[in-house]
């Protein structure tokens, strides 16, 4: 049988990342290619009691069908807690749970973007977004980062030269997968272009709370008066990513929408993981346990970076991230990154080429991305022994 796949999916391809994560199916291999959450970050005995207390108290809450905006109690503590922060202004914006991050995402474009508009990300940026963004046959440009975010001289050429730009997307803190942090002038000067130039900015943060240096920088939700940010979160990088909880804060009008093409995908996200997410924030310490979480990664990141330092050769540099899950390594110019990052598999310790992250996987990078939250710490120690070995025998 010859089958005639629909145009939207057709050129969409299987993530290198999950190609590469085939090889950590065998126990020997170290990955450094995953961007899971540390597993003793997980809240196990709260999340066990408040499942127990449920069943026993209320089991129909949790196992009938809920509504598509999500679960009303827990709207509303996160609608508090984002006016708080400056991210929502009840006159003018609506607050929605989402299945994960990924699907207000997805949403977002679904809304904004007709078959041919331009949708402008960071160059790189996260591989999951791009093959969401990928599906609706929109017209992708990647404007490359500086250390502090993406160029805003590029961003602004690519916005004039661009075919109906509709929708910027950014991760301005911790990017997956660099680990760099846009700065607030350039935040500043992100929302001035948007709105010299008409177009949205999906703001994407599921790793803003776990920053473990450095001061806060605000959000661009917090510099919206003109009702141009969605700004999507999670729960996956602070309680479980298994739960698959997101929430979106946007305009109302852009919310109505959501809502509608909600139902469609999937009528409702899990009842009893919002509900699991609502008891937590009310019943337990959420401040401390995000304490607990950055002590984990700031220890995790300063082991990785200071066995990088000591093993790699020289020439080899690494992002030194303040938060989020990841560290962006450069290879001298002219050398293979594929080969190397070959090699490293061959060599049991899997990371994941630089290519994964680009509108096009043909395009040139020679960088990769290691993950320090998911190895055990004895395995950050081997793996960057082992990678950094080779590093020296094929650069120095």
């Amino acid at each position: 049988m010859n089958y005639s796949f629909s145009d939207k999916v057709t050129g969409l391809q299987p993530s290198a990342i999950r190609e590469i994560l085939k090889f950590t199916a065998d126990p020997t291999v170290i990955s450094f290619a995953a961007g899971n959450p540390a597993p003793e970050a997980f809240p196990v005995k709260a999340v066990s009691e408040i499942t127990a207390r449920l069943l026993e108290s209320n089991p129909v809450s949790a196992l009938q069908y809920s509504i598509t905006e999500g679960y009303t109690p827990l709207r509303e503590t996160l609608k508090k807690e984002m006016q708080d922060a400056g991210c929502f202004d009840p006159d003018m914006d609506d607050l929605i749970i989402t299945s994960g991050a990924q699907q207000a995402n997805e949403l977002a474009c679904k809304v904004f973007l007709n078959e041919g508009d331009t949708l402008i990300c960071e160059a790189p940026t996260f591989i999951g977004s791009l093959n969401a963004f990928k599906s609706y046959n929109v017209a992708l440009k990647g404007v490359p980062m500086d250390s502090d975010g993406m160029n805003i001289e590029m961003l602004e050429e690519t916005i004039k030269t661009s075919k109906n730009p509709k929708l910027i997307y950014i991760i301005p803190n911790f990017q997956n997968p660099t680990g760099l942090c846009t700065s607030l002038e350039k935040r500043k000067a992100i929302y001035e272009l948007a709105k010299k130039y008409g177009l949205m900015i999906l703001e994407d943060n599921p790793y803003g709370d776990i920053r473990f240096a450095g001061e806060d920088i605000p959000s661009i939700k917090t510099m919206d008066k003109d009702g141009l940010v969605i700004y999507s979160r999670s729960f996956s990088k602070t309680l479980a990513p298994g739960i698959r909880v997101g929430y979106v804060t946007a305009p109302k009008e852009v919310i109505q929408k959501m809502v509608v093409c909600k139902q469609v995908a999937d009528v409702h996200t899990n009842a009893m993981a919002q509900i699991i997410c609502d008891e937590f924030l009310k019943n337990y310490d959420m401040n401390a346990h995000l304490e607990s979480i950055r002590t984990i990664y700031r220890n995790k990141c300063n082991l990785m970076l200071g066995e990088l330092d000591k093993n790699f050769s020289k020439k080899v540099t690494f992002t030194r991230p303040e938060g989020g899950l990841f560290i962006w390594g450069t290879l001298p110019e002219g050398y293979d990154m594929m080969g190397f990052c070959t090699k490293a598999v061959e060599n049991k310790v899997a990371v994941v080429p630089g290519t994964a992250f680009l509108i096009n996987e043909s395009d040139k990078t020679s960088s990769f991305r290691l993950n320090f939250s998911t190895p055990t710490d004895e395995q950050l120690v081997k793996g960057c022994e082992i990678i950094g070995k080779l590093s020296k025998e094929l650069f120095d």
